[in-house]
């Protein structure tokens, strides 16, 4: 086995394989010992990506996203729940007026103006005035009219009220349905519920 010559360049024939680091260096971590000779030198690793500012862009957009969504939305809800309008100042009166619109005015928005705001739904109303125009169109001159409505039960902002509706005909025919309603006070009395 031959010795290679002292002397010469690292990495040149008949140089040293690699050098050393001088004595009392101390070595740097992660640093990688120079290449073997006739191999190319080791590729440099690949900066990080800058990926931290788009993550936090990120984070920041979608935070804002639900912040102003369910911000929105409370807003929505709270404002679809107050009541526009004043109401009416019994419950009964409440139960008139929403009879009245429903089957004497058989008009929808006068209707909606009984209703509370959680109950209010003007397709839902438009289709019930439609059901009695219908029911009405059935028969020959139709007329509605209903018992005084009496409270059956309140406490506190909460009543229940009866009442008996009663359609009559020209040709003498008669059909009577009994309602209860659910009302509440809030700004002023309001229908919240028909059964």
């Amino acid at each position: 086995m031959t010795q290679p010559p002292i002397g010469g360049a690292a990495g040149s024939p008949g140089g040293p394989a690699h050098q050393e680091p001088p004595a009392g260096a101390t070595p740097v971590p992660g640093a990688l010992p120079p290449p073997a000779p006739g191999y190319p030198p080791y590729p440099q690793p690949a900066a990080p990506k800058k990926r931290r500012g788009l993550l936090i862009a990120s984070i920041v957009l979608g935070a804002a996203i639900l912040l102003c969504g369910g911000g929105g939305t409370a807003a929505f809800l709270t404002l679809r729940q107050s009541e526009d309008g004043q109401g009416a100042k019994e419950p009964t009166v409440a139960v008139d007026g929403f009879l009245a619109a429903v089957y004497q005015d058989r008009d929808a928005r006068k209707a909606a103006t009984f209703v509370c705001s959680a109950s209010r739904d003007d397709d839902k109303i438009a289709a019930k005035v439609d059901e009695v125009r219908k029911y009405a169109g059935q028969y020959q001159n139709p007329r509605f009219r209903w018992t005084t409505p009496k409270v059956d039960n309140q406490t506190g902002d909460r009543a229940t009220v009866s009442t008996k509706v009663t359609m009559t005909t020209a040709d003498e025919k008669v059909a009577d349905q009994e309602l209860r309603f659910t009302v509440v006070r809030k700004t002023g009395w309001w229908v919240c519920e028909v059964g």
